[in-house]
């Protein structure tokens, strides 16, 4: 029997580098967080810096702040188009960073609504179930609660911005609503006389920033929540630490400790296997090419040496997914007809299960790779 091939270790020192920072900038109505976003971005230390918003309407009005210089990021209000900016400014700061130029600024205002976008997408989805359709007939203003499913799809597109985000070389500045509310308990009951503070968005939208500001409406004061960094502390107890004068600048550059020498090694993307980024790539090329850009994609995949069997069954799959959509889209048709009625009562009752797509290059779907 042979003896397995064990893997080279592969090692380095530690730079010491300290990263740009993400900077969660959160707080009540009206306490002034685009204001203090929008004087940071003519900083001289920093480079060019967007504005992306995302139901808001202050990034026109608020470039005569003094001290502002940004450009307005345009999408048309779909995630496909958010997340495509989101990735053209990533890009940016990559190059910007590799000719040794200041830093890319890129402010996202807010993440609050972003987060609302992708519950209501969610909510929509559970309303249009088959489940929720059953509920629906009988009782239009039924409750309808989104499936764990739908609720993981909402939270896997949040998690693709936040990796955008978090692996930027520059800075970035996520902008939050916060207030505070009724505590509750385990249970979902409320505790009586009792008051906790929240964050509007999605739950793990504190451990993607690498600081955590709060502002509060009439108060001279930013609190510090907590931060990662070797530079300067705030209490372990959870009482936020008070800023007088606050502003980004200081906290990035006095405070941080970031300078020049914060261009920290691009840690690589975790994944699971290969195929998901090629999945990515499926979805984008049936968007932009259609069926002649998926074949040329099939043969892609065939010949690409470092994909398992697996990995290409799978990634051919979702191939074969979409080309049977793009043929084959679906009808639209008034939902509130009577024949419409009657043959979504009679598919309510059928299995769901179908045979599987035919392979649409004529070509095996689940053959290896050449």
């Amino acid at each position: 029997m042979s003896t397995p091939t064990v893997p080279k270790l592969r090692t380095r020192k530690p730079t010491g580098a300290i990263p740009w920072p993400k900077i969660l900038l959160e707080g009540e109505e009206k306490a002034g967080k685009s204001f203090l976003a929008a004087s940071f971005t003519g900083c001289d230390r920093t480079g060019q810096a967007y504005w992306l918003e995302l139901g808001e309407d202050t990034a026109d009005e608020y470039a005569a702040v003094p001290g502002a210089d940004y450009l307005l990021i345009e999408h048309n209000g779909t995630y496909r188009d958010i997340l495509g900016q989101i990735e053209a400014v990533h890009a940016e700061a990559k190059r910007a960073a590799s000719a040794g130029e200041p830093p890319v600024v890129l402010v996202i205002d807010s993440v609050s609504l972003l987060w609302r976008m992708l519950v209501n997408w969610t909510q929509d989805r559970g309303r249009r179930s088959k489940t929720g359709q059953k509920k629906l007939r009988f009782d239009p203003d039924a409750e309808i609660k989104p499936g764990m499913n739908l609720w993981n799809d909402a939270t896997e597109r949040w998690n693709r911005v936040m990796y955008l985000v978090r692996t930027m070389p520059g800075i970035v500045l996520l902008l939050a609503r916060g207030k505070e509310v009724q505590a509750v308990d385990g249970a979902g009951e409320p505790i009586p006389n009792t008051k906790t503070w929240r964050v509007e968005g999605q739950k793990s939208l504190a451990y993607d920033a690498t600081v955590w500001v709060r502002l509060l409406r009439g108060d001279d004061h930013a609190y510090v929540v907590g931060a990662r960094s070797l530079k300067f502390q705030v209490p372990r107890e959870g009482k936020p630490k008070a800023m007088p004068n606050f502003s980004v600048e200081s906290l990035v550059f006095d405070l941080m400790g970031c300078g020049p020498h914060s261009a920290p090694r691009q840690a690589p993307q975790l994944t699971g296997d290969l195929a998901q980024p090629w999945i990515t790539e499926v979805e984008e090329t049936a968007e932009k090419h259609g069926i002649p850009g998926l074949q040329k994609l099939w043969k892609k995949v065939g010949a690409d040496k470092t994909l398992s069997r697996d990995e290409v069954n799978v990634i051919r799959h979702a191939i074969t997914q979409q080309v049977a959509a793009l043929k084959n889209p679906p009808k639209i048709e008034d939902p509130t007809s009577d024949a419409a009625r009657l043959r979504a009562a009679a598919l309510a009752e059928q299995d769901e299960q179908g045979e599987p797509e035919p392979d649409p290059f004529d070509e095996a779907p689940y053959a290896p790779a050449a």
